[in-house]
Parts: structure tokens; sequence; C-alpha cells
């Protein structure tokens, strides 16, 4: 007798088997050890990771890029392309942030481009594909580029709790997604707080609104995420990411473990070798022991998530900076200052880079005593409408301390920007000797050439 038998019927258990896409190697040690996990301790273990059958694997984008060259000294493009090499059944995906890349501003259409290319001829073979407000417009330069190189483009909604968003506003950017050619359409609860219930509403409307895969991932910072799962699970949502154990939970995401024996006996089996994923998993056991010291002290439930909202890796992140600055204690207060700043911003979902915007205002108002007596050049740049449509109203006091008497725009934010590829060129022209070596200048230019300069061995 098999205590996993149970008999569900098909109205109960819409969709076939459950596919899972494995997220470690990006998201679950972003969220857990501030994606300080190098190169070599990966790749030991991708070949096991590859036999698993997931969907894809998450590898590349978010925080990876730049804590490659700012912290690791490694040359993120020559990861991909490790990883490739020991991987080749599974997908490589990628996070995008559509017009922002990597970086933390708009980059003009010609380096989207260029970095699309460069990144799926590196190795990637999924792109997922997002705007940090949700604005569809920001997304298209991308797209267009991800459709040339003939690889799949995916893409990932913000979801998140606020007066100006509903279910019926994710339908319509889902809609939006599928109507410009996007392959499948994510929902992420990037900061852990949507309730089980919820969740189910929202998945079961995507799946009756849009005739593509749809696929779900939360953190599990406020406690929630497991029970989310098995409620996507039951509105027939296709595709779930993952952690083994070893790196799961807390502000990470929920286990693959105990999902796929919840899974057994039901239509959306998984099918997956349990023994496998708990020999990966013994893996990064050992790997969360070598990089304790970046571990995020948010390992269990933080419930107050409800309230500021911030996703896993820029919690994990945002303390280790106010630790570095030697004001760890005040966390709370600057939790507290961003659901104030979030407000007044128009309710932006907490994604990069808005989650970092918001979190370094939250941060200064509490440490300068004073709300808004110092704006950084971010935040001006979002108030005059430079990252997109903002989902709510917008104070209006705070644009007019930064516009006066002017509006913020309202075209493609991008529409405004030059061609800028050559210039970035010839303004690395000393140091770079290929695509990937410009695009990294162009990303991260404050720390590039130290890097360029040690990856070439002029030091």
């Amino acid at each position: 007798m098999s205590f996993f038998k149970r008999k569900s019927s098909g109205a109960e258990w819409p969709g076939g088997p459950m596919k899972l896409a494995s997220v470690e190697l990006r998201d679950g040690q972003q969220s857990l050890i501030a994606t300080r996990m190098k190169t070599e301790d990966m790749l030991p273990i991708i070949g096991k990771m590859d036999q698993v059958g997931y969907d894809c694997m998450e590898v590349w984008g978010g925080a990876t890029f730049d804590s490659c060259i700012r912290f690791l000294h490694e040359d993120p493009w020559e990861r991909v392309r490790l990883f490739k090499r020991a991987a080749p059944r599974t997908p490589l995906r990628m996070l995008l942030r559509g017009q922002n890349l990597l970086g933390y501003r708009q980059y003009a259409d010609d380096v989207v481009e260029k970095f699309v290319f460069a990144s799926a001829n590196a190795g990637i073979d999924i792109f997922l594909i997002f705007d940090g407000l949700n604005d569809t417009r920001n997304t298209q330069a991308a797209l267009k580029a991800v459709r040339k190189t003939g690889r799949r483009a995916e893409a990932n909604i913000l979801y998140t709790l606020s007066p100006v968003h509903s279910i019926e506003k994710y339908v319509q950017i889902a809609k939006e997604y599928e109507a410009m050619g996007m392959q499948a359409i994510h929902l992420e609860d990037m900061a852990g707080m949507v309730d089980p219930i919820s969740v189910y509403r929202c998945i079961r409307a995507l799946k009756e609104n849009v005739d593509v895969p749809v696929h779900f991932q939360a953190h599990s910072t406020g406690g929630m995420a497991p029970v989310a799962y098995w409620e996507a699970a039951r509105a027939g949502v296709d595709v779930l990411d993952v952690d083994v154990s070893a790196l799961a939970l807390g502000t990470s995401h929920p286990a693959i473990e105990p999902l796929v024996v919840e899974l057994r006996g039901t239509p959306r089996d998984t099918g997956l070798d349990l023994g496998l994923i708990s020999e990966i998993n013994d893996y990064f056991k050992q790997m969360r022991v070598k990089y304790k010291e970046f571990e995020s002290t948010f390992t269990g439930v933080d419930i107050s998530v409800l309230r500021h909202q911030i996703p896993g890796g820029m919690l994990s992140n945002l303390e280790s900076q106010l630790k570095q600055m030697d004001v760890l204690n005040r966390i709370d207060e600057v939790l507290a200052e961003v659901a104030v700043v979030r407000r007044d911003l128009g309710y932006p979902p907490l994604g990069t880079p808005f989650s970092q915007i918001v979190g370094a205002q939250a941060t200064i108002n509490v440490l300068a005593g004073q709300r808004y007596k110092m704006l950084p050049k971010e935040t001006k740049l979002y108030l005059s409408g430079r990252y997109g449509k903002a989902p709510g109203e917008v104070n209006p006091d705070l644009v007019k301390q930064v516009l006066g008497n002017e509006q913020p725009i309202t075209c493609r934010p991008a529409d405004l920007i030059a061609p800028e590829y050559e210039k970035l060129r010839e303004e690395i022209a000393d140091l770079a000797r290929s695509d990937e070596d410009v695009l990294t200048y162009a990303l991260f230019p404050a720390v590039a050439r130290d890097f360029l300069k040690g990856k070439y061995g002029l030091q």
C-alpha cells in the first residue's frame, strides 16, 4: 500500500504533469547568500542537475552579472558558456530587466539588441523579460531582439499588493504580452506576500484568458509560498520555480522535495527522481556552509513583508548594506519607511531596480532624519517618467520638487535615448576586446575598468 496513491478528478486538477524550473544558481543563491557563489563551486553539480528533467535552469540575470565582476572577479559571460557545456540537455534561462537589461538605468535600443545577441551566443536559451513597473512598452526592444536570435522569449509579471493592483490588471498585462508575441507568462510574487487563495484566483484567471503556458514563482518570506504553490497547481499552472531544500525557504523559494512528494499520485505528478534530487541537495548543503558568512538573518518567516514588500534578494542585500554602514540596528525603521516611499511613488512593484530605488530613498530618509531632504538621481529620474509609467498616482508634491512646472514624460522612455553603443565602445576602446567587454562596461562602468584590467592582466 502506498501512502501517495490518491484519486483526483480532472476537474480538480487541470493540466498535466507539473513542470519544475530550477532557480538555485540564480535567484536561490541571490536570495540567501547575496549572490556570492563562485562558478567553480557550481560547475561540479550542474551535470547532475542536467539529468533531473527540469523545464529549464535559471542561471543568469538579476544580480549575478554585477556580483561576478564586482565581488567574485569572474567573467560572467564565461560562466554562461561553462554552464552550457556542462548542461547540454536543459535549457538555460536568464532574467532580463527589459530596457534596463541588468543595470539600473534605461539603455538605448541598440545596446539592448547587442546584449541579447551576445547572451544568446554565450548560451542563453530562454529570455525571461520583465519591466519593473509592468510597463510592457519597456520590453518591446528586448522581445524584438530575442526573436531575431530564434531563442525563446517569455514575459514576467511582477505580482504585488496595493490599492492599484488587481487580478483584472494582471490579466490585462498578460494579454498585452501575449499579443506582443511572448511565448509564456510568468507571475512572480517576489516578496512572498500574496496569500494562497489570491494566487489560485489569479492563476485561474490567467489560464482562462491566455493561450500560452503560465508559470508561477513565489518567495517564502511571508511563509505562505509552499501553500501558494499547491493552490497554483490546483489552478492549472504549467511550471513552478523551485530550489533544492538547502537553498530554499526563508527569503528564497519553496523546496522541490516536498512538492514532488505532495504531487505524487495526482494528475500533476512530476515523475522526478527524488533520489537524484537528494544527491544535488547534499552538495548544496556543503555550499551553504562554505558561504555562511553571506547568509541573510531572514531565514524564517517575516510576516512584516506584508507591509514592506521587499523581495527576498533585496532584503538580504539591504541587510548586508546596512551592516556595512554599521546601522543594521535601524533596519526596522527603514523597512517601515519603505511602505511610505512606495506609496508616494505610486506603488511600484518592488522588483529590480525599483526595490533598490525605494530602499535607497527609505534609507536616506531614515538616516537624514527628514523625508525627501535628499533625492538620489534614480528617484529624480523615476519622478520624471524616465523609467516608465507608474502604476498609481505619484505624490504631486514630490513631482513638483523635482520638475517644477514641467510634466513627466509619457512616451516610451527609450524613444528619447539616442543610439549609444558606438559611443560606449569608443569610451572603453583601450580595454575592450569584444562586444562582451563593451557591454560589461555599458552595464557597470564604475567597476568595469578595473575588472577588464584584471581580466587581461593589465593591473
